[in-house]
């Protein structure tokens, strides 16, 4: 009984391209999340998610109810956002999230007029994802983007966590911090935008960050969080898709349970900052252990 729960869902075709999409974003999405958390950046990556509703109803407008289209249109809005939102804070000498949190205000209002105004375009598939919409072009565009965000994040690595750690170090050697951090908001941009088939663009952003929040609770090393924020992600992801076709939910918000679960968990039973390891220490003597990974 378990096991039909588990796995027969995925004898149908559309659910395993669901899962094959989901497990290229899990590799790509959450080591960004990482860094996100790390540079103090979470919320920034809800920001984005609403901001590329605009270029994805853009696209679906001139399109159709094209993936490759929409995927465009969100990318470019993704883009015009963070880069809008960096200019302005240069400009003005203003904060950068303060800058984001107004762009994003508008840029959701206007995707839900746009698509308001259009006949023929599912709000809510577009803003919580559906698995019937994942063939064989959204899951070619998932994996493509997941390959070139992993490619990309491996490029910048070295001077991304400099500047993630010692910004200050890396201007004194002649590193381009503004630059680094425009390509890392790219790459986040581009996670985004790739979830956005199968869990929506409300619910794109939960694979990215919950399992990198949940990771902090598992591992002190930066490697660390990574690998449990990719292996947190795999499991959301197929448990999440099982919970969607038997509970027949949205996808995207199904997945993002799972994750918020799994988060729980590791809130209260982590091996670092959990609440088991903070107030009971010698009932759990593994869950006490605080060393860096």
């Amino acid at each position: 009984m378990i096991a039909d729960l588990l796995f027969g869902p995925f004898a149908f075709g559309f659910m395993r391209r669901a899962l094959a999409g989901c497990i290229a974003l899990s590799f790509a999405g959450p080591p960004l999340g990482v860094f996100l958390v790390l540079r103090r950046m979470a919320l920034t990556s809800d920001v984005l998610q609403h901001g590329i509703l605009p270029g994805i109803a853009l696209g679906a407008l001139l399109g159709g109810l094209s993936v490759p289209a929409m995927g465009i249109g969100g990318l470019a809005a993704g883009l015009a956002v963070a880069l809008l939102a960096g200019w302005l804070a240069r400009a003005t000498g203003g904060r950068e999230d303060a800058q984001f949190a107004g762009i994003y205000l508008v840029a959701l209002a206007a995707g839900i007029a746009i698509i308001s105004a259009t006949r023929g375009i599912d709000l809510g598939h577009l803003l919580f994802g559906s698995v019937m919409a994942v063939d064989d072009a959204a899951l070619t565009l998932m994996a493509g983007i997941a390959t070139a965000a992993l490619f990309g994040l491996a490029t910048i690595w070295r001077p991304l966590v400099v500047e993630s750690f010692d910004p200050d170090f890396l201007r004194a050697a002649g590193g381009r911090g503004a630059g680094w951090h425009l390509g890392f908001m790219a790459l986040v941009v581009l996670c985004v935008v790739g979830g956005f088939v199968a869990m929506g663009t409300l619910m794109s952003v939960g694979l990215m960050m919950l399992p990198a929040v949940a990771a902090r609770h598992w591992a002190a090393g930066l490697a660390g969080q990574m690998r449990a924020s990719v292996a947190i992600a795999l499991l959301a992801s197929w448990l999440g898709l099982t919970l969607s076709f038997d509970a027949d939910i949205p996808a995207g918000p199904a997945i993002v349970l799972v994750a918020g679960a799994l988060w729980l968990a590791s809130v209260a039973a982590g091996r670092r900052e959990s609440l088991l390891r903070r107030h009971f220490p010698p009932l759990f003597p593994a869950i006490g252990q605080n060393r860096p990974t």
